[in-house]
């Protein structure tokens, strides 16, 4: 597997590799410390965190939402399950939101207005196709640093049982040196500013969804 690095500049994910796939992002890793992530996102509270090398669909993973006055963070399940849903049968389809239509899908429409969150990474990973072969590519921010998805949640409830809180992330189109290898990307908050959760309505964003969610304002009204 090759490594390729990326660097962060006014909000946007440059990076020098990655692969073409029918999804975007479908795997990503969580590598930082419990520490550096309270430290960074000025939680008051963590739970012990593993390494996660190889996050993959319908596996849980961290994810930040604001909550009044607070920043939490909360262990969520890759694939967004509407709240209304009979059962969890529609996470493996809503792992990606399109941002260019993130208000034209009923079960976006409401976690878009007032349910976003950060999904915490610090990379992801892809697949170029060279023929019949796949390489592997590990697309990660030049120095290494903590950085965060944004992604929309939801909370589902089983009938008889407790809630299920799941997440998905938002993607758009990929900068020129990423559509090298793929036309999508995550849309990456960064640096991951977490004083931007304070308002989770941006009209603005509402308005042009797309341009908006590239920017680190993508949380403020």
């Amino acid at each position: 597997m090759q490594t390729y690095y990326a660097m962060v500049t006014e909000s946007r994910l440059i990076v020098n590799g990655g692969c073409y796939s029918p999804l975007m992002c479908g795997r990503f890793y969580l590598t930082a410390s419990p520490a550096e992530i309270r430290k960074q996102f000025k939680l008051a509270k963590m739970p012990e965190l593993v390494p996660r090398y190889n996050i993959a669909p319908m596996q849980t993973s961290p994810i930040v939402i604001a909550e009044e006055n607070i920043r939490a963070l909360h262990i969520a399940r890759w694939g967004l399950v509407p709240s209304w849903s009979r059962d969890l049968s529609p996470a493996a389809g809503m792992i990606n939101a399109p941002a260019e239509t993130i208000e034209e899908k009923p079960a976006y429409r409401k976690p878009f207005d007032s349910q976003r969150c950060l999904v915490l990474a610090n990379g992801f990973y892809e697949w170029q196709t060279r023929g019949v072969k796949k390489q592997p590519y590990k697309i990660a921010v030049r120095n290494g640093m903590l950085i965060a998805f944004a992604g929309l949640w939801e909370r589902w409830t089983p009938e008889g049982a407790e809630p299920v809180t799941t997440f998905t992330i938002v993607t758009t189109r990929a900068s020129k040196l990423v559509s090298e290898v793929h036309d999508r990307m995550p849309v990456i908050i960064a640096p991951p500013d977490p004083s931007t959760l304070a308002d989770r309505t941006s009209r603005r964003c509402k308005k042009a969804a797309h341009a908006i969610c590239r920017r680190s304002d993508y949380w403020r009204g």
